[in-house]
């Protein structure tokens, strides 16, 4: 199952803990920088978080340009003119501030100050050639782990599809990650983000692209996810929990940017794209329904999760533990009220069913499901749509 080797890419400085973005200031005066852009949405802005690191910069006598047009499932227009603002400013380094939308954006942005339009000619693998302007990420999602990943996801406009890139010039050059951050997450996007977490880490370990590297952090992610998601759920001020989740996504993002993601995520881009379901929220609803289409061509590593998961015990044999992983998945988007497919705002019924095969042809295209343990086929893909449309996962 592991790959014999692989490339292990990490941002040069990981901050973990309560605080820590206030140490932003000092990682922008490791570079002299005095002059940056800082790309965040507009609830970053109105709930504070944003600001907060806008005035920290000031005080310091850093000059800050703000973008906050950043929008889910960030686009190439989004990138644009995040990329205008930072040209017309004389802008040296990026912060972004917020959950994967931002950080994404930001990473696109950082790369093309360098680097000749458009975007699109770098989706896919390694077709970067230039490391971009610095960039620091501060998430305040536990979900996505974009602050760890050489990975961006933004919409083409003109083809209304995801477009992955990855390339070592996009990892952070600095990811603080604070849990404090996420103090102030509604019970929704915990559990969307939080699936979304657990995602990372199931696709990272049952990947094709699996190497002694990532195990331990997709592991561990799983781990972190089992003991502290609900809790976080439930009690959102619990700070072990919160701390708990934020680890979990930040290991989660460094494991599956090194080996890869798989079937779920090349579903859930579409879906994504052409119906606007947040990101998480569509592999959450989505990660039921693939893991019962693959878990027989990887037993062992399934019947691990599911151990990990509390979905049976820890005694079980493989072949009965890995089956396990399914209700278990199915119990907690239960748990945490996770919507069935078809009651996601924004998708209705008569055009999904008529863009399945635009859909499965997307995601075979986005290269994912090629990692997956158990490959699809287009026309398996679409009957996997239609699965989790009429069983809710």
């Amino acid at each position: 199952m592991l790959t014999a080797f692989g490339a292990f890419h990490v941002p040069p400085t990981i901050l973990v803990g309560g605080g820590v973005r206030r140490e932003v200031v000092a990682q922008l005066q490791k570079y002299l920088i005095q002059r940056v852009l800082l790309v965040t949405d507009v609830g970053m802005m109105q709930l504070g978080p944003a600001r907060e690191i806008a005035a920290l910069l000031d005080d310091a006598g850093v000059s800050v340009t703000i973008y906050d047009g950043v929008q889910p499932d960030p686009t190439d227009q989004n990138v644009a003119h995040g990329l205008d603002l930072f040209r017309s400013n004389d802008c040296q380094a990026i912060v972004a501030v917020g959950g994967g939308s931002p950080i994404d954006a930001a990473k696109a942005i950082s790369v093309l100050t360098t680097n000749s339009s458009p975007l699109s000619q770098y989706a896919g693998y390694h077709k970067i050639p230039r490391a971009g302007a610095p960039l620091i990420a501060i998430p305040t999602t536990a979900g996505t782990g974009s602050e760890a990943t050489k990975v961006a996801v933004i919409t083409d406009t003109t083809q209304d599809v995801k477009s992955m890139i990855l390339s070592v010039h996009l990892v952070p050059t600095a990811a603080l990650v604070d849990y404090e951050l996420t103090l102030s997450m509604p019970p929704d996007l915990t559990a969307a983000v939080g699936v979304d977490t657990l995602t990372h880490g199931i696709e990272a370990y049952v990947s094709r692209k699996a190497n002694g590297m990532t195990d331990p952090l997709a592991l561990s992610c799983i781990e972190l996810v089992a003991k502290h998601l609900r809790k976080a759920y439930r009690e959102p001020n619990n700070h072990d929990a919160r701390a708990g989740m934020m680890l979990a996504a930040c290991q989660g993002g460094m494991a599956f940017a090194n080996s890869s993601v798989c079937l779920v995520h090349g579903m859930s881009r579409p879906i994504g794209a052409i119906f606007h379901v947040p990101h998480g929220l569509s592999n959450a609803v989505l990660l039921p329904t693939v893991t019962q289409f693959s878990w027989r061509a990887s037993i062992t590593r399934y019947a691990t999760v599911a151990r990990l998961l509390n979905c049976c015990p820890f005694h079980t044999p493989d072949e009965p533990a890995a089956e396990s992983l399914v209700k278990g998945l199915q119990q907690l988007n239960t748990d945490l009220n996770v919507p069935r497919l078809r009651d996601c705002r924004g998708v209705d019924e008569a055009r999904f069913r008529s863009l399945l095969s635009k859909m499965a042809a997307d995601a075979l295209t986005s290269g994912s499901p090629q990692n997956n343990p158990r490959v699809p086929t287009a026309e398996e893909i679409v009957a996997l749509y239609e699965s989790a449309w009429s069983l809710g996962g």
